[in-house]
């Protein structure tokens, strides 16, 4: 069976990078075929699905369609944009920097959902690409949810069973996040100077517009910022108040189409049904890898290898960690190291280390791949649905050396706090 597994995995994640299957496709038959081999039932093909994060992801999508109409996300591109006087360059450092502080207090994928549309109606008023800036925001928004204790589902797993609070993260991976935005906004300088630095760029379009003309709906703008608001609390505060994400963002996005005056079905329909299926396939996918035991014993191997040495097992559990969350579910896996972490701790071995090298790496190797992350996936799908297509093989040429970049980083930031 773990032969199966492995088999369905490697050849779905296959189809993917050639591209010549639609990725939503090659995941549901890796699933369905998963099931008709009997490695796992259908019952516990569903179990494996994160029902958490499908229900936040359409709940965060129906909401930022409905409040889409009121034109705000075109308000604030304006503003942004006029700030810096139609830059392409400084737009891009304003919204990496926005999108790492979001995602710091906001889950990745509702960062996207924010940011992704204000960037494309920025890039069209400019007449310029708006893959770069989006990609440095999915780069962003993994980097920032690193930072911080609810900013990535791993590291609410991770303070959970380490007893780590909000602080802890901030003075940890915090500092680490802070160098590598660093990194990124001189890598991106070089990666795309030739897309930012356009000769001839007319921004008098952009100077000349007013932005109070782009709020098509006042009434439902106030109702959306309020809502939005009251969602980003409900995030910061959902282990306070006993709620998982996915309810928050579902009611809002139920009170939303109730109070909005919208078109129900347009709202439902604007949500990217195909990321979901793609989302659910993948779970199940990977879900084969954890019901045969794979991840399991992938984890046995690396802390037998590293026994009695912590510093080489630090940087073994942080670039682990990282390559394979570049193509597996990081949460799986994070499930499977705690136990092992917690175990070492009990024989005497100081496990704080350990517990920033795998946040480090599994929230960071998301970057690695289009596949890494919700972020990446959501982001990706919607620049492609706008006419601006971001494959797997133009993705992986920025983003697996920015992952190996920000990785690299950690390790000098590990050692130095660590190891000397």
């Amino acid at each position: 069976m773990e032969v199966i597994a492995i088999i369905v995995f490697v050849v779905v994640i296959g189809l993917i990078i050639s591209e010549k299957v639609n990725s939503a496709a090659a995941a549901l038959a890796g699933a369905m075929a998963l099931v008709v081999t009997g490695v796992m039932s259908a019952h516990r093909a569903l179990s494996y699905i994160d029902f958490n994060t499908i229900g936040l992801l359409v709940g965060m999508m129906v909401l930022v369609a409905i409040i889409r109409q009121s034109g705000l996300f075109e308000y604030v591109a304006i503003k942004a944009a006029k700030m810096v006087h139609g830059d392409p360059w400084k737009i891009m450092i304003a919204f990496i920097l926005l999108t790492a502080i979001l995602s710091g207090i906001l889950d990745n994928v509702t960062t996207v959902l924010l940011v992704g549309p204000m960037t494309i109606a920025i890039a069209k008023m400019l007449e310029i690409n708006p893959v770069p800036f989006l990609m440095t925001q999915i780069l962003a928004s993994n980097a920032g949810g690193t930072a911080t204790l609810i900013g990535d589902p791993p590291n609410i797993m991770i303070g959970s069973a380490a007893n780590l609070s909000f602080m802890d993260f901030l003075k940890n991976t915090g500092i680490a996040v802070v160098l590598i935005i660093i990194f990124m906004i001189v890598m991106m300088r070089f990666v795309y100077k030739k897309e930012i630095e356009v000769e001839g760029l007319d921004t008098s379009k952009i100077m000349n517009l007013d932005p109070d003309k782009s709020i098509t709906d006042k009434p439902l703008l106030i109702k959306g910022v309020v809502v939005i608001v009251l969602v980003i609390l409900g995030f910061i505060f959902h282990d306070q108040i006993g709620m998982e994400t996915s309810v928050i963002a579902l009611t809002a996005a139920a009170v939303m189409l109730i109070i909005g005056g919208v078109n129900v079905d347009n709202a439902i329909q604007d949500v990217e049904w195909t990321t979901i299926a793609f989302f659910m396939a993948l779970f199940v996918v990977v879900g084969g890898l954890t019901e045969t035991g794979v991840i399991k014993q992938v984890a046995a191997v690396i802390i037998e290898r590293t026994a009695g040495h912590p510093v080489m097992m630090m940087l073994i559990l942080l670039w682990a960690s990282a390559l394979l969350s570049s193509f597996l579910n990081n949460i799986p896996f994070i499930a499977t190291l705690i136990p092992l972490v917690l175990a070492l701790k009990a024989d005497g071995m100081d496990a704080e280390p350990l517990w920033w090298a795998i946040s480090l790496g599994a929230c960071l190797g998301g970057n690695g791949t289009m596949i890494g992350a919700s972020a990446n996936v959501v982001l990706s799908d919607i620049s492609t649905k706008h006419g601006y297509p971001i494959t797997f093989k133009s993705y992986l040429r920025v983003g697996m050396p920015f992952m190996l970049g920000s990785v690299f980083i950690s390790m000098v930031f590990l050692l130095v706090k660590y190891a000397i």
